[in-house]
């Protein structure tokens, strides 16, 4: 899967400005997948040169024209492509998980307060989730719905894993006088 795979879909249902892609990844695609607007507009140029999108600019009352894209016939072929290619494995990076792993090596309290922020961010994490899941439960498609629904469940489960380890190491502590 690349930036490329992911825009070409998005713009299978509708043509989008880059701010409206980028609105896109922040929320709905956020959960599992990445990119800034350093990917996007590179790859939208790219893409636009392969002749598997175009660009419209379209003028707006008091405020820049906004370029809006399209894809080609073209880029539906190239997108059924990879919808029929195999499926890579999944990539999983963090940083907070490598700072775990490796956390006999600090002091306890740090690690806890690792615990606590990934605790925190998890938690507002999940609070996303299950707002834009309610939101949109009634207009999403089957597929989309799962995709919500797994972000949903592995949220509540790193927050199960997160307080009870953070529980375990806090017992570890030495009691405070």
């Amino acid at each position: 899967m690349t930036s490329q795979d992911v825009i070409l879909g998005m713009l299978m249902k509708k043509s989008l400005s880059g701010y409206d892609m980028k609105h896109l990844l922040e929320s709905v695609f956020s959960y599992f997948y990445n990119a800034s607007y350093g990917t996007i507009y590179p790859t939208l140029s790219k893409m636009e040169k392969e002749g598997l999108i175009t660009k419209e600019s379209v003028q707006q009352d008091g405020r820049p024209n906004k370029k809006v894209y399209s894809i080609t016939e073209e880029g539906r072929e190239r997108f059924r492509t990879y919808m029929y290619s195999p499926i890579q494995l999944n990539e999983f990076k963090s940083d907070a998980m490598i700072r775990l792993y490796f956390g006999e090596f600090i002091e306890p309290e740090v690690v806890i307060s690792y615990l606590e922020l990934g605790i925190q961010r998890t938690e507002e994490t999940l609070v996303v989730l299950k707002s834009d899941y309610e939101k949109h439960k009634h207009s999403i498609s089957s597929t989309q719905e799962i995709c919500l629904l797994i972000g949903i469940e592995n949220n509540e489960s790193v927050l199960g894993t997160l307080g009870r380890g953070l529980e375990r190491l806090r017992k570890l502590l030495p009691e405070k006088r």
